[in-house]
């Protein structure tokens, strides 16, 4: 019950989060690949978060992530963000494919799915309640089909963590707040790593 009633405070911090406003704070780019154009995640981070790019993300294979106090290298607590090349043709497509191999990997993990309220892409969450104990919430943005790209934000936390509620709601803070720019290049003032 308890996990049920936490999945429903989820959606509530979504519809909470879609009230905030976003901030042009260049979190992570990417160049020209084929046909997809160059392109910037912009987002602001809550307050207490670290925004690394190019040490931490670059060392486990992702675009982006954000910590909270000292990097420790495991996964818990930490937002993750993966732009990756559009391979499936629709938004529901890359949620079914990551929901089975996510399930392949714990079958007994109790998944539940819903849409996110974002202002400029369609995006769509799942949570997965894992067996052993650590959950994952994953959401799936869509910028377009002229993006090239997809971009997931993630994080993984254990069941009983205390301050799951505020790690949240700063995680869907982040995802309904985070923008995509087209043709974007980062500049001398915009960095892409910082606090």
């Amino acid at each position: 019950m308890r996990r049920v009633a936490w999945i429903f405070m989820l959606y509530a911090l979504t519809v909470l989060a879609h009230a905030a406003a976003p901030a042009d704070n260049l979190l992570a780019h990417g160049a020209r690949d084929g046909d997809a154009p160059a392109w910037a995640i912009a987002v602001a981070s809550p307050a207490g978060w670290t925004r690394d790019c190019c040490m931490y993300a670059k060392a486990i294979g992702v675009d982006a992530v954000l910590y909270q106090g000292e990097w420790t290298g495991k996964p818990q607590r930490v937002m993750v963000l993966n732009v990756t090349p559009r391979k499936l043709p629709t938004l529901a497509d890359e949620v079914q494919a990551d929901r089975k191999h996510f399930l392949h990997a714990d079958p007994a993990a109790k998944v539940t799915g819903f849409m996110v309220q974002h202002r400029t892409m369609p995006c769509a969450a799942t949570v997965y309640q894992g067996s052993d104990h650590v959950d994952d919430v994953v959401v799936f943005c869509d910028p377009g089909k002229d993006s090239g790209v997809r971009l997931s934000w993630s994080m993984t936390f254990d069941d009983a963590d205390p301050v799951r509620r505020t790690l949240l709601d700063d995680f869907m803070q982040v995802v309904v707040a985070s923008r995509y720019q087209h043709d974007a290049a980062p500049t001398a003032t915009s960095p892409a790593h910082g606090h």
